[in-house]
């Protein structure tokens, strides 16, 4: 038992990334995390439990649990990540109660890591394993050296748009963020109901998509300390330049996928979608079938026409640190993310447009997609592109719920005048900092 507690202490505190009780708990998870398999001859499957909630989910588990015989995957889904799905995660995992595996997104990995709720699981995941993967996806769900999930898709950002609209109105598809204001002021002149794309206000990962693609790092860490910075030049860029757009009124500031966004989408008022891969499924999943052919995807502007990429959201597989049957959870992680059958059972339910984080895969999501509502187009031919171009440099910190909530409450200011995303960040900055002083973790911040 000796050697795995030394490694897992040399990882941690590399990535600074745990308190000492989140430590504790971890490292008695590693010892306990031998899998409780059958008796050999026995014939009966290691029975896992998985909670979950991306699409296409119960057509992978039920692909899955026909093609094997050792392992059979008991499924629950759960509401999302920030629709409770999270807490219902937390307590769960605090009461000794969590699935064996369940799916989280890569901003919130380093919290539940940090919390000791999930175990490191790099004794089941080979180099070989590793380099199917995209290197981002990789970055992401390793800290401090410990391997702590593997990762279902990457989620790089896309611009989806009315063709119809632009095309009323004139508008060639923005390449640069200053082409697309120029775009929206165009559009607002010639459809004066009518604006090019949305702000968030309870969505702060979309900010934070932009933020990484403009080239800021919010998180980093040098020795055992974290540092903290939400208010660096490339950040105030971006904050500057949406800011100025709400101000002249040339995007909707309303919740996302509400009814109220879902409905200007629907009568045209809305005519842009700054989302991600995985929103071409949601956009033909929400949409009436009478806009099919009139939606069409391009690379998301950058800030010199030079192509990059944040990520928006994206899914991963951890394995809880209770759970005694990390083998089989990790086989069934490997084969929903790394195999052709996989992908295909997942992108086929028609509700799915994920981008494979193991590139090899991206011709069956392809293929796999029906593209009838956006008019026959290579929409992964675009997720490609933007993939390639995703920036390495960004780091998730530790407590991303405190630094999202913050967002999300100064962001609900800004439809009335009442707050700035200037200040929004300078109040996520200070939350964020004083919750991982309160975790008993050292920081470094301007």
């Amino acid at each position: 038992m000796s050697a795995a507690p030394t490694r897992s202490r040399t990882a941690l505190r590399a990535a600074a990334a745990l308190t000492a009780a989140a430590l504790s708990a971890t490292l008695l998870a590693a010892c306990g995390s031998d899998d409780d398999r059958p008796a050999s001859g026995s014939g009966k499957p290691v029975d896992i439990t998985f909670w979950g909630w991306a699409k296409g989910t119960q057509q992978v588990v039920d692909a899955f649990n026909a093609s094997h015989k050792d392992v059979h995957v008991s499924y629950e889904e759960i509401p999302s990540g920030s629709a409770g799905g999270y807490a219902k995660l937390s307590n769960a995992v605090k009461a000794h109660n969590a699935p064996d595996v369940f799916n989280v997104e890569y901003p919130q990995l380093p919290d539940f890591v940090s919390q000791g709720a999930v175990q490191d699981i790099g004794k089941y995941v080979g180099a070989d394993l590793k380099a199917k993967y995209l290197p981002q996806a990789v970055q992401l769900t390793t800290l401090g050296g410990a391997t702590y999930a593997l990762p279902l898709d990457a989620a790089p950002q896309a611009f989806y748009y009315r063709k119809d609209l632009f095309d009323k109105a004139g508008i060639e598809v923005p390449t640069t963020w200053g082409e697309f204001r120029t775009a929206a002021e165009k559009l607002k002149k010639a459809e004066p109901g009518s604006r090019i794309a949305t702000f968030f206000p309870d969505d702060p990962t979309t900010f934070e998509a932009m933020a990484w693609q403009a080239g800021a790092q919010w998180f980093g860490t040098a020795g055992d300390t974290w540092q903290v910075n939400l208010e660096a030049p490339e950040t105030k860029k971006v904050a500057d330049y949406w800011q100025k757009m709400i101000n002249d009124d040339l995007v909707r500031v309303e919740p996302s996928f509400s009814q109220q966004w879902t409905a200007s989408l629907q009568k045209g008022q809305t005519a842009g979608y700054l989302g991600a891969s995985w929103g071409g499924g949601v956009l033909k999943g929400t949409l009436p079938k009478d806009q099919a052919g009139k939606w069409a995807v391009a690379p998301l502007p950058s800030w010199n026409g030079t192509p990059a990429s944040g990520m928006l959201g994206g899914t991963t597989f951890a394995v809880s640190k209770d759970s005694k049957k990390a083998e089989a959870a990790v086989e069934f992680a490997t084969w929903a993310t790394t195999t052709a059958q996989g992908i295909q059972a997942r992108i086929s339910s028609g509700d799915s447009s994920a981008f494979p984080a193991d590139p090899a895969l991206v011709p069956v999501a392809a293929k796999a997609f029906k593209a009838d509502f956006y008019g026959g187009q290579d929409i992964y031919g675009v997720y490609k592109s933007a993939a390639g171009s995703i920036e390495q440099k960004w780091t998730w910190g530790p407590a991303m719920g405190v630094t999202n909530n913050s967002l999300k409450d100064s962001f609900g200011k800004l439809s009335s005048g009442s707050g700035t995303i200037a200040q929004a960040l300078a109040a996520a900055q200070k939350d964020t900092v004083s919750e991982l002083k309160n975790r008993g973790l050292k920081v470094s911040a301007p």
